[in-house]
């Protein structure tokens, strides 16, 4: 009878036991930690003992785990409501036009959506494999200022969970001041599945970050980018980039759309540039 108690005990859900709050939730880990101590004094080393104690010490850890706030909760579904509105604009291949082709092969098109605006689309091959590139984008994101000088600084401003950060973001002026300073607060969220990664992100507002004098509070998003290995040779990554933003300020759209077409073969040359600085230095 023992070992039987011992499985039905085991097998309560993580469901209910999340539920359970004050002293429900310390009766819960008292109970896990029982069970885990008894069966250590029970006689034979059977498979059920073993699965009590990989149960008992899940339940309390997850037990010990925060849940996220209704504020929080707001910033996951803004940035699965991104990633799910890129895809959406990604997968139609209608309507899309060139707007530049590169002698390296990339390219940048464009598409007018009704309820978007003008979006762009950068399709690049980088000469490094995924893990690499995705570290840059994701894992040293706000390094991106030193090696790209299109932004001037990039600072995470709260990290929710394991995939949702939120960000704050300032351009660097254009050449010839054509596009004044801006900035950017928004919710960023990375999905990796496989060999394919998806970064995206949308313009939120964050009571800790409001308009800071001297900038333009601009608008981005939905916005994404894909990566995954280049078929036959996972030392290169197919890159597709969609940028959906809005400038704010009065600024005439073919000066929008020159700047935002070059800003993103920019990016693509001091990205192969800072992937080969990186992987120079680790060698």
């Amino acid at each position: 009878m023992l070992p039987a108690t011992f499985k039905l005990c085991a097998a309560i859900s993580y469901r209910h036991l999340r539920n359970m709050t004050g002293l429900r939730r310390q009766a819960a880990v008292a109970i896990s930690q029982e069970l885990s101590r008894l069966a250590c004094r029970s006689a034979g080393p059977g498979a059920w003992i073993n699965q009590v104690r990989r149960r008992s010490s899940l339940l309390s850890s997850r037990l010990e785990e925060k849940p996220f706030s209704e504020a929080e909760m707001s910033y996951i579904k803004q940035g699965e409501e991104a990633l799910q509105k890129s895809l959406s604009i990604l997968g139609d291949q209608e309507g899309w036009k060139t707007e530049t082709v590169v002698d390296n092969g990339d390219k940048v098109l464009s598409k007018v959506l009704p309820d978007v605006g003008k979006v762009f689309r950068l399709e690049v091959v980088v000469e490094q494999p995924l893990d690499a590139v995705y570290s840059e984008l994701v894992d040293n994101m706000e390094q991106m200022g030193d090696w790209n000088p299109s932004v001037k600084e990039v600072k995470i401003l709260q990290k929710i969970g394991k995939d949702t950060v939120i960000t704050h973001e300032k351009a660097a002026a254009t050449p010839g001041n054509i596009v004044g300073p801006r900035d950017f607060v928004s919710v960023r969220c990375a999905k990796r599945r496989g060999s394919t990664c998806v970064l995206a992100g949308m313009a939120t507002t964050y009571g800790a970050m409001p308009e800071q004098q001297g900038f333009v509070r601009a608008e981005n998003g939905p916005t994404c980018m894909i990566l995954r290995p280049v078929a036959g040779d996972p030392s290169q990554t197919k890159l597709i980039w969609l940028l959906s933003i809005d400038l704010k300020g009065w600024l005439p759209k073919t000066i929008i759309n020159q700047v935002l077409s070059q800003t993103q073969v920019d990016f693509a040359n001091h990205l192969r540039e800072r992937l080969a600085r990186t992987v120079a230095v680790s060698c």
